[in-house]
């Protein structure tokens, strides 16, 4: 029904309106996601790149961490990891697995025991998506090195063009080595660990505790303050998220990911050079704080302004809530029998509504986030480099000072 109405918009509200249906519709398609997103992250790089080395580089990262994202979960947590873990439970427990541990732990019943420690389980085998998120920096580094044969940042930004140090490019090569390495030796003391308590957990209070505090870390550390308790259990869990009946990446592993992969980016950028890390001291807070809370922070406030405005009443709910497209095909209709009027005409007005509520945030996503971010970084970069070059040819030219010439005679 949704998508007749929408046939009938004119253009270029009606390319608009499939563009945000598609999002809807795919929002538990892997596959659609990944090439919407990656599509949206890699191009303002790929419009910014500074050499053949920066574009494949960028190429390789976006879609890397993409994939991670958007095919991991479902595969570790959901095809692989919960069918290990939770076969000896019974159909009621197994059911009860992708339901988040914070709505388990409201209603505490016997079952829990059973349930939690798989779940822990579960979870620290999905660790293996922010250590890998961590590694691909290092990975990246060796791959500039072994296809370009660079590992001076300098030459791949096209800062400079110098021959490459070969003891240099070893020096990256056996940090990356070893970082990945670490990353690996992380990952198997996730999956013993979890190994442990899904087979001891149901029996041991200890692990119990362990398992809670790794689901739900707010509600075992801060009982008496729901702040502090919601905040640790959205951003802090390593717990999945539930879709129907799935399990999906949460908001807490996406947070891991952003700040274990962190440390993958500092690192990496360190081994390269100055200017390397630099232009992630700059770029990395600020696309991190916008991934895990910034995006959500922009809508919701969007969204604010709008019923402050007294702007887009009948598509925005009083917790800010927005229908569908299939929602508002429905709510055109109950429109037209009300108003005496076509549904075509209410649809509308409720898709132009619609439009401008998710149009304006996924704009500002691309723009400032995407062409901005990734445009301004460069040239910062370029900016340091310079006035860095300038002050080492001024100390290299200054005079000597003819007393302390004087003294040395």
């Amino acid at each position: 029904m949704h998508i007749t109405l929408i046939n009938t918009l004119a253009q270029p509200l009606k390319s608009a309106a499939k563009f945000i249906n598609h999002q809807e519709q795919a929002s538990g398609l892997s596959t659609s996601r990944f090439i919407q997103d990656t599509g949206t992250c890699l191009l303002p790089k790929a419009v910014f790149s500074r050499s053949a080395a920066d574009l494949a580089e960028n190429t390789f990262l976006e879609l890397s961490e993409s994939g991670l994202v958007y095919f991991a979960p479902a595969l570790i947590g959901e095809k692989i990891t919960r069918k290990i873990f939770s076969k000896n439970l019974n159909s009621e427990a197994k059911k009860l697995v992708s339901t988040p541990a914070v709505k388990l732990l409201e209603n505490k019943t016997s079952v829990n025991k059973q349930v939690l420690p798989v779940k822990a389980a579960i979870a620290l085998s999905a660790m293996l998506i922010p250590l890998t998120e961590f590694t691909l920096n290092y990975f990246k580094n060796i791959f500039t090195i072994k296809a370009f044969n660079k590992a001076d940042f300098n030459n791949i930004a096209a800062l400079e063009n110098k021959t490459e140090n070969k003891a240099f490019q070893d020096k990256v090569e056996k940090s990356a080595k070893k970082n990945i390495l670490r990353a690996a030796s992380v990952f198997a003391g996730c999956l013993g660990l979890g190994a442990l308590i899904a087979k001891k957990g149901a029996d041991s209070k200890t692990l119990q505790n362990l398992s809670e505090l790794i689901l739900a870390p707010g509600s075992k550390m801060f009982k008496n303050n729901d702040k502090a308790k919601n905040f640790f259990n959205k951003y802090l869990s390593i717990d999945f998220a539930q879709q129907d009946g799935k399990l999906v990446l949460s908001k807490g592993q996406l947070t891991s990911c952003v700040l274990i992969g962190g440390a993958g980016y500092f690192g990496a950028s360190k081994d390269r050079g100055k200017q390397n890390f630099l232009e992630t001291l700059f770029r990395f807070p600020v696309v991190g704080f916008y991934i895990i809370t910034g995006s959500d922070l922009f809508e919701k406030g969007f969204k604010k302004l709008l019923v402050k405005a007294g702007k887009c009443k009948e598509t925005i709910g009083k917790n800010l809530e927005v229908p569908s497209f299939e929602e508002l095909a429905n709510l055109a209709k109950t429109y037209a029998a009300k108003n005496g009027t076509k549904a075509e005409d209410e649809f509308k007005k409720l898709a132009k509504q619609k439009t401008l509520i998710s149009g304006v945030p996924f704009l500002f996503s691309i723009g400032f986030m995407g062409f901005f971010v990734a445009g301004i970084s460069n040239l910062f970069t370029k900016y340091r480099f310079t006035k860095e070059q300038k002050n080492q040819q001024s100390t290299h030219h200054q005079p000597v000072n003819p007393t302390f010439k004087a003294f040395k005679v």
